[in-house]
């Protein structure tokens, strides 16, 4: 099977743990920074704005599921 550009299948890389993705060390977006307050206000914890993107991604898995704000709550 020749191998394929990763484009060519755009699901079977959508959703990568974000311990691989490629940039998971730089700092977190504007959008998470924005979203994950929010929530942090909500859950009534704090909210730690030196987190990397992928740290981030997880603490707002992670903070939706508390809140009932996920998909998976």
């Amino acid at each position: 099977m020749p191998n394929q550009h990763p484009k060519a299948d755009p699901t079977s890389n959508a959703e990568k743990d974000p311990e691989n993705w490629t940039t998971g060390d730089e700092a977190m977006t504007g959008a998470q920074a924005s979203y994950l307050k929010t929530l942090s206000e909500e859950a009534g914890e704090p909210f730690d704005e030196s987190l990397s993107k992928a740290d981030a991604s997880l603490r707002i898995d992670e903070l939706q599921k508390r809140t009932g704000r996920g998909a998976d709550a």
